[in-house]
């Protein structure tokens, strides 16, 4: 309308400017000829079109005003026309004597049609007509309700018959339509199948067979005689694989197997036939459908369980209960109406449910309650809850399985397969052990993956295929290997390339050594190791290791640090050793060197001491004797020095005999007696000697003891005042130990100088009258160890030292066991 209404207002602006060209000759007249337009004729347009555009919208609403009108003239006239097709569907219910009920998901309860008074018995309330527990028996209501169920959850339609209170029939007809689940109760006079018990076990259809055997530990097959096609258990592919056979059963067997079931009435087992190369007894059950076939190997025992009653019968058909019975895992079949059918003993025995209990038509509810009572179920906080959640496997339709975490610490796996001709199958599998085995194996894996981790060195594990499968985070950082590419369980190749780029001095050459020991595949090949010295500077230690499932582990350890510290210390130790070699030499060379003066200077004092060249005074004779015995306590020093460096040697060896102990300890004090005699200022040794009488017989080395004693003598003088006594005692300990005790009353003995019975002389002393104390006492250590003896120090109160020296009686007795 807007459009036309512009289309006039132009055109009639157009039409007026035409007009009125003839009288604009001169640009003045045109002026005023539009400034008169303007003024006078526009706002007349403008009207006119308004005018135009009015009559154009009422023209428009009218048309429309009278489609609305018939449109809702119709839709009153079919709406009427439904409701009466409603009213007269309601009548034909209502005339009827049954009742239907409706529930789909556009209403919140189910919908009621019909007279429920023509189906409940007299005295029910028509609201009690879905509380099936009021008006039908208990057997009857649970068939009912569990049909109802499965009707709603799964859409699975059914048709039963059923008997009210008062005994009248009913037939109850489920189905599935447009999406609503309708239930029709109709009174009926004929006779149809009765929910009832039965007294022979309810036949097992190709479907919940199928689903049952594929838990199943026996080679089992399932014969469908709908579409002719058989499933075999994975033990039973499993059989026909070792067999070599591409079918345990052909055309002709089928048909026997056929044959025998019909002249044995549904139920019977083939003995000792042929398959392959082994032989089988072939049990043999009917189903609604087909056959069911089990293969036991002849010789096991397979007796039917106690708990199954009846032999094969035509009203067994469709039993698989035999077959139940020879398996292993606790197996229990309930009907629809939740009653027992057949268990086998496994299931007996892992419930501890006696015999006489297990028999057809026990209620699966009582059951549970039994088992909660006697606290063998999964302990809930609801129990009630978690019983209806078990008793909803009727209105399954697939298997399910659930785990129960029994109160014996038990873990089972409860499987739930459903029949299609209604009931369900329950298969038990102790997990315990299998969850046993996986928790130590995860943990296991877990502590084996952390010490992988928390290695220092770098270990990757190469399958024969050349591919990574297992490393650690050390392989990556000692290899410069990106995490993401060791994720990747790269081959043996691309991480020699990538080692390339990052070591492109020799990487590749290494990578390439240890690829040829990777995928070396002789038989008789051994595990190998050596040192790769990389052109860094790094020196890596690698082994190859094969591991019995074909694959090969490398480790790789870093030792360049520790192969520098072993370098240094070997440098060192050389040096040491050298050293210590120079020692010996030059200690001996001197030693020897220092003796042949000394014997001379012995000498000629002793030829001054004794006059051979004249009289001395008295000066002169002191003099003599100072050199005389200092010249032999330098002897002793010397033989001290050769002792102690063929002692550091090895090559020391005791001259072991018979010894007199007061010989060897007179021998001692005359020793130490020549040496003190120098000077005036030191003072005779005043020495108490006490000896056991009842000592074993002494076998040693008797120079070594004699310089042992004269120098544990000659140090407790010096830490001794001018004639103070010492005692030396000499006693048994048992019948193969002798005790030399010297005890004196000096100061107690530095740290420094005891250190010197445990360690060598280190040549520190705090006086020079002790320099030469500490090899004294490394020589007494020596010279003891050598005899099998031991050394202690103890302090005397208030003052003074006691030195202990237990040697063995018979040295000679440990020289011969050592030898041994």
């Amino acid at each position: 309308m807007r459009n036309a209404w512009f289309r006039n207002r132009v055109g009639f602006c157009a039409t007026g400017a035409v007009l009125l060209t003839p009288f604009a000759t001169t640009p003045a007249n045109a002026q005023s000829l539009v400034s008169a337009y303007m003024t006078g004729v526009a706002p007349i347009a403008i009207a006119a079109g308004a005018v135009v555009f009015g009559l154009s919208a009422a023209v428009v609403l009218i048309r429309a005003r009278q489609r609305d009108r018939k449109s809702a003239e119709a839709a009153r006239t079919h709406l009427a026309r439904l409701r009466a097709e409603l009213d007269q569907a309601q009548a034909i219910l209502e005339g009827m004597p049954e009742v239907t009920v409706r529930w789909n998901d556009l209403a919140p309860g189910p919908a009621v049609f019909g007279h429920p008074a023509a189906i409940l018995p007299s005295g029910i309330d028509r609201d009690a007509l879905l509380d099936f527990t009021r008006w039908l028996p208990r057997d009857d209501a649970e068939v009912l309700i569990l049909s109802v169920a499965r009707l709603r959850s799964a859409g699975e339609p059914f048709d039963i018959g059923i008997t009210a209170s008062d005994g009248r029939r009913v037939c109850a007809v489920g189905r599935a339509i447009g999406g609503a689940a309708v239930l029709r109760l109709r009174a009926s006079t004929a006779e149809t199948h009765r929910a009832e018990p039965s007294d022979s076990p309810k036949p097992i259809d190709c479907l919940a067979a199928e689903r049952l055997f594929a838990t199943l530990d026996v080679p089992a097959l399932v014969w469908s005689a709908a579409d002719g096609t058989a499933i075999a258990n994975p033990a039973a592919v499993v059989l026909a694989r070792v067999l070599g056979r591409p079918h345990l059963f052909a055309a002709s067997d089928r048909t026997a197997h056929a044959r025998a079931l019909a002249q044995a009435g549904g139920a019977t087992v083939l003995r000792n036939k042929r398959i392959g190369e082994a032989r089988f007894d072939v049990a043999l059950s009917a189903l609604v459908d087909g056959y069911v076939a089990c293969l036991v190997p002849v010789g096991e025992d397979r007796a039917p369980s106690p708990l199954v009653s009846a032999a094969p019968t035509a009203s067994m058909a469709g039993d698989i209960g035999a077959i139940i019975d020879a398996i292993e895992r606790p197996i229990a079949v309930f009907d629809i109406r939740g009653k027992l059918v057949r268990a086998n003993r496994a299931y007996a025995a892992f419930w501890t449910l006696e015999e006489n209990y297990l028999k057809p038509g026990t209620s699966e509810q009582d059951m549970l309650d039994r088992l909660r009572t006697k606290g063998q179920l999964p302990a809930v906080i609801d129990y009630r809850e978690w019983r209806s959640k078990h008793l909803a496997s009727y209105a399954l339709s697939a298997p399910r399985e659930s785990l129960w975490h029994l109160p014996d610490g038990r873990a089972v796996s409860v499987s739930a397969v459903p029949m299609s001709a209604g009931g369900v199958i329950y298969v038990f599998n102790d997990l315990t052990e299998r969850l046993a085995l996986e928790t130590r194996y995860n943990a296991l894996n877990r502590v084996q993956n952390e010490t992988l981790n928390a290695l220092n060195e770098g270990v990757a594990v190469f399958g024969t295929n050349g591919r990574l499968t297992l490393a650690n985070p050390r392989l990556s950082s000692l290899w410069k290997l990106p995490i993401n590419l060791i994720a990747r369980h790269p081959h043996i190749d691309e991480i020699a390339s990538t080692c390339d780029a990052a070591m492109p001095e020799d990487g590749a050459t290494i990578w390439a050594g240890l690829k040829q020991v990777v995928i070396d595949l002789n038989p008789t090949r051994s595990d190998r190791s050596g040192r790769l010295r990389r052109a860094d500077g790094r020196l890596v230690d690698w082994a190859s290791v094969r591991l019995p499932d074909g694959q090969t582990m490398l480790t790789f350890a870093d030792v360049t640090e520790s192969a520098n510290y072993q370098q240094v210390l070997k440098e060192r130790n050389d040096a040491l050793v050298t050293a210590d070699r120079l020692k010996d030499a030059f200690v001996q060379n001197v030693s020897y060197e220092f003796r042949s003066p000394l014997t001379s200077i012995i000498g000629f004092a002793e030829v001054l001491a004794t006059g051979g060249l004249g009289e001395l005074n008295d000066r002169q004779k002191a003099y003599a004797e100072y050199i005389r015995a200092s010249s032999a306590t330098l002897g002793v020093l010397i033989d001290n020095i050769l002792d102690l460096a063929t002692v550091d040697a090895g090559i020391a060896e005791l001259e072991l005999a018979r010894q007199d102990v007061p010989t060897l300890i007179e021998k001692a004090r005359s020793g130490l007696a020549t040496t003190l005699a120098v000077g005036s200022d030191i003072t005779p040794l005043n020495l108490r000697v006490e000896i056991d009488p009842d000592l074993p017989v002494f076998v040693a080395d008797g120079t070594r003891i004699v310089q042992a004693l004269y120098n544990l003598l000659s140090n407790a003088v010096r830490y001794s005042r001018d004639g103070a006594e010492i005692h030396l005692k000499v006693k048994s300990r048992g019948k193969d130990r002798i005790l030399f005790v010297i005890e004196d009353e000096g100061t107690v003995l530095p740290e420094e100088v005891k250190a010197t019975l445990t360690q060598r002389y280190d040549g520190t002393a705090s006086e020079i009258r002790q320099r030469d104390a500490g090899l004294g006492l490394t020589i007494v250590r020596a010279f003891v160890n050598l005899h099998g003896g031991t050394l202690s120090v103890d302090e005397l109160e208030p003052r003074g030292t006691r030195i202990t020296v237990n040697l063995p009686a018979r040295a000679d007795a440990l020289t011969s066991g050592a030898a041994e």
